[in-house]
């Protein structure tokens, strides 16, 4: 099974969007990849997110008919052998991913891909979420010719 790797600051919100997109449209295709996603500064203590999933997550994936998994798991921290261990690694904003990329794990920085899907502090979520559906739609028809 090929691995993607989601990224985005706190694995609360976009990258957890992304991990389920993927895994719904690759599932639906037979297509052998599967998403995880991690974050590169997650909290421990809860002091940024509540709860294991964005609100926000939960109902985009409900609109569009997608699941999550279940239980829920809380946002989980990057590690080296998981940035090792994926075949392809995407940060969801590059404006923000690339420095933290470049400052926790420098040789592995240049492997990533980037986009550009702000964060709420930029983006209505109903705009990010389609965003996002949108390029991950892209990558599973990348890798669906692979």
């Amino acid at each position: 099974m090929n691995e993607v790797l989601f990224l985005c600051t706190g694995n609360y919100y976009r990258s957890r969007f992304a991990e389920c997109v993927f895994n719904h449209l690759a599932a639906a295709r037979g297509m052998a990849w599967r998403a995880t996603s991690r974050g590169l500064r997650v909290k421990p203590d809860g002091a940024v997110n509540v709860g294991p999933i964005s609100g926000f997550t939960v109902a985009g994936l409900r609109d569009r008919q997608m699941a999550h998994e279940e239980p829920l798991r809380f946002p989980r921290q990057v590690s080296a052998e998981e940035l090792q261990g994926a075949e392809v690694v995407v940060a969801l904003k590059e404006k923000e991913h690339r420095a933290m990329m470049e400052s926790q794990f420098p040789e592995m920085a240049e492997r990533v891909r980037y986009w550009h899907v702000h964060d709420l502090d930029a983006a209505m979520p109903g705009e990010a979420l389609a965003e996002i559906e949108r390029l991950v739609g892209e990558l599973v028809d990348e890798f669906s010719g692979m």
